[in-house]
């Protein structure tokens, strides 16, 4: 990865991961969700609450920690679900459409970066290569300092 741009080689394997591995063919990576595809979401949030694992199907980490996550509108909605089911609590509407509303028509990539100094992943700038097409992103957030791990290195969420 350089300084200013960080190209995501592994994402074409995610996509093909979520495809193959989603809650049924497609509707993990829909940006739209239509009544049924929310109660599945909804439904796959509750459920999850028994699972050890979460979310491995949007999850993705290489060999050295660093991760990324897909973060679709059924993701996000499944998530808010279960956070809900935690509490012991059923999802309100106004926070189903709160959670839609933010996220319909838009894929996030949270990816969690390890480096060597605390401010190592402050200018990245993400690019998605689609064959040779670079595809920009819309909004980019990073950490301005990463949090110091064990092993001495820092590890940067950016989104």
């Amino acid at each position: 990865m350089s300084r200013k741009t960080s190209h995501y080689g592994f994402l074409p394997l995610l996509m093909l991961v979520v495809a193959l591995l989603g809650v049924a063919p497609g509707e993990a990576v829909s940006f739209a969700l239509a009544d049924r595809d929310r109660e599945q979401a909804i439904r796959a949030g509750k459920k999850s609450i028994v699972l050890e694992e979460f979310g491995a199907e949007w999850r993705l980490r290489d060999a050295s920690g660093q991760t990324l996550v897909v973060m679709t509108p059924f993701h996000r909605l499944a998530l808010a679900a279960r956070n809900s089911a935690f509490r012991g609590a059923e999802i309100k509407p106004r926070d189903i459409e709160s959670v839609l509303k933010d996220h319909t028509g838009v894929l996030s990539f949270w990816a969690t970066l390890r480096g060597n100094k605390i401010d190592f992943a402050r200018f990245y700038t993400p690019t998605l290569m689609a064959g040779s097409l670079p595809v920009k992103a819309s909004f980019v957030q990073n950490e301005r300092t990463a949090l110091r791990e064990e092993d001495g290195k820092y590890a940067a969420r950016c989104i």
